[in-house]
């Protein structure tokens, strides 16, 4: 379906397709649900009833015009997980028939099935042992019909009569977990009258939604008496777009509704309210830069140099230090040292040129780079833009220079998404000899955050691994949920808020340095869900209360320039609302390389994924 589609889903089965079609499009709608199968199957017997075939035939449209116009509806006269054998084996012939035959008329098609319980194990079996090309769509009430109505049945409130509904998310949760949590599967979910709890939205909102199915009886009319969404069911919509870019909605009603045209009208003009401010579509998964190790590239830096903010608070910071550093009445004669180390093509030594012009502040900058290409590129602007500023350049190894002066102000963004993972404490305790006894780090603090998600868009991303790593794509999918990865995360849940990890202080004056680190950190479910892994968060002191953070609660606005990482579980992990997590991390050292080892002690025991840096290290 084309991003934000907006499709007709029709109660009655459609017999000319043709003249259906031309009624949605000239009411505003994109593709139209139906059954592909007609009456000529009695399903009961699974014997045809007149003639030879099944189902109309696929020539009454093209191939293009099938997929364009078209989503497969299954039948629901079938029930593949009955008790009565007779039955179940009816159903599975049907449902096998009705599978392969969308397979053939829409090639890659988006088929439509119900399901009204949880009861779905066969119904699992044979989707993922029949569906080779297309996407299935599991119709899912969001809020259990029989909850509804016994919300209007006052008597059995009276009389205590009070039924536990089954909710409806075990439905869905039930089917993916039997189907071994298949990418072939995603959920077309009906709204309802009533609207879930907090927790139960943002459930929702971590898994695969592939389309929102609006009944017809949800529409209100407004002053002028057109049908309209109620406030609140709008704000619902809006908030699964924010995370699910290419979210379709479905208008369930008949085709003789007189309102069809502004049902459409109505649902784009709410798509249309809160334009997508998010360039980037998907999730993502990346394998983390290791700029120590490799020399990164022009992209790379251009990219991490269009994040105006991060320099801009990088400046503030150098301004405060330089005026701590420098009375007003040492301006003319004091001069500053600072060194930049890992200048890359001098954004930091920019914003510190510029806080010594808003300070008034003499500087001295050494610009220490080991990156040949970014050498380059330092010298060419040393000899036009900065020629008549007092500026060295040091071609080296900031772990191997010696300076003939020691610096005031060490400055660097050797910070990964996790704070440490670019190895910021090897390289800054490596340049102690840098830096005055009474010198100053900027950053001079940064703390790692991690906590619970489920997100199976980033488990079969890992899965499939079309993006996670196309250099690897030979590895097998245990190696790869043993890595860990940038992410970039949208349709994810936060099954709790983030835990400090991992924290480090610059300078590090300590006789014994050892950056390994061990961390076990706790959390509540708060409702029925599934871990996938864990997401990471870092936030930095850069000097005194001058920061950064790309921590949930407290992200800097506006910067960009790191997405969280994530700690994939190699299994998913069943929890039930009030399970304690216990996970445990380490920061692990060897020879040359620094890796990260995870694991769940509760509420159940997982390996150690990563052990001694076997899947995934980084080097010194």
């Amino acid at each position: 379906m084309d991003t934000n589609a907006i499709c007709l889903y029709c109660h009655e089965t459609v017999t000319d397709v043709r003249s259906a079609i031309d009624l949605i499009k000239g009411n505003g709608y994109d593709m139209i649900v139906t059954c592909l199968i007609v009456s000529k199957v009695d399903h009961m017997t699974n014997t045809l009833r007149e003639g030879t075939s099944f189902s109309r035939s696929e020539l009454i449209l093209g191939t293009k015009q099938w997929s364009k116009n078209i989503v497969a509806k299954i039948n629901e006269e079938f029930d593949a997980d009955s008790v009565i054998p007779e039955i179940r084996k009816h159903s599975e012939t049907i449902l096998s028939r009705e599978l392969s035959y969308a397979d053939h008329v829409i090639p890659y098609a988006f088929m439509l099935m119900k399901v009204t319980s949880s009861a779905t194990t066969n119904l699992a079996r044979l989707i993922i042992s029949k569906i080779t090309k297309g996407q299935i769509l599991i119709e899912i009430p969001m809020v259990n019909p029989s909850r509804l109505v016994d919300a209007l049945c006052d008597e059995k409130e009276e009389f205590g009569m009070e039924e536990n509904h089954e909710d409806t998310w075990h439905w869905w949760n039930e089917l993916r977990s039997t189907a071994d949590f298949t990418d072939k599967m995603s959920i077309a979910l009906e709204l309802s009258a009533d609207i879930p709890s907090k927790w139960e939205m943002f459930r929702w909102q971590g898994e695969p939604i592939g389309c929102l199915i609006i009944p017809s009886h949800l529409f209100i009319r407004n002053r002028q008496n057109y049908p309209v969404l109620t406030k609140a069911h709008q704000n619902l919509i809006l908030r699964f777009k924010e995370v699910i870019n290419n979210i379709a909605l479905m208008v369930k009603c008949n085709m003789e509704d007189d309102n069809l045209r502004f049902y459409a009208t109505h649902l784009r003009e709410v798509l249309n309210s809160r334009p997508t401010a998010d360039p980037i579509s998907d999730d993502l998964l990346q394998v983390p830069l290791q700029p120590l190790y490799d020399n990164l590239d022009a992209n790379t830096y251009e990219i991490f140099e269009t994040d105006p903010i991060k320099y801009l608070f990088y400046q503030k910071a150098i301004e405060r230090a330089l005026v701590d550093l420098v009375a007003q009445k040492e301006i003319d004669t004091k001069m500053i040292i600072i060194m930049v180390v890992g200048a890359g093509r001098g954004p930091l030594v920019r914003s510190s040129l510029n806080a010594a012009a808003k300070t008034g502040r003499k500087i001295k900058i050494y610009a220490i780079e080991k990156n040949p290409h970014a050498i380059n590129t330092l010298q060419a602007l040393i000899d036009e833009l900065w020629k008549d500023k007092d500026i060295e350049l040091v071609a080296k190894d900031m772990r191997k220079f010696h300076p003939p002066e020691k610096a005031d102000i060490l400055v660097s963004e050797l910070l990964g998404s996790f704070g440490d993972n670019e190895l910021s404490p090897e390289c800054l305790d490596g340049a102690l000899q840098l830096l005055k006894p009474t010198g100053i780090s900027i950053p001079s603090k940064y703390t790692s955050y991690v906590n619970p998600v489920m997100s199976f868009k980033a488990h079969n991303l890992i899965r499939c691994n079309e993006k996670s790593n196309p250099r690897d794509r030979i590895s097998s999918p245990q190696h790869r949920s043993e890595r860990m990865y940038v992410a970039y995360l949208k349709n994810v849940f936060h099954i709790a808020n983030p835990q400090p990890l991992f924290e480090f202080i610059h300078p590090n004056w300590s006789e014994t340095i050892d950056n390994s680190r061990f961390a076990t950190v706790s959390f509540e479910t708060k409702i029925d869900c599934v871990l996938t892994g864990f997401a990471g968060y870092f936030d930095t002191v850069l000097y005194k209360d001058i920061g950064l953070s790309i921590h949930p609660e407290t992200h800097t606005k506006g910067l960009w320039s790191w997405f969280p990482v994530y700690f994939p579980l190699t299994e998913p992990i069943q929890l039930k609302s009030g399970n304690r997590i216990v996970a445990n991390f380490w920061r692990s050292m060897g020879q040359n390389k620094v890796w990260y080892e995870w694991s769940v002690s509760k509420p159940t025991i997982t390996h150690i994924h990563n052990l001694q840096g076997m899947h995934y290290k980084i080097y010194l």
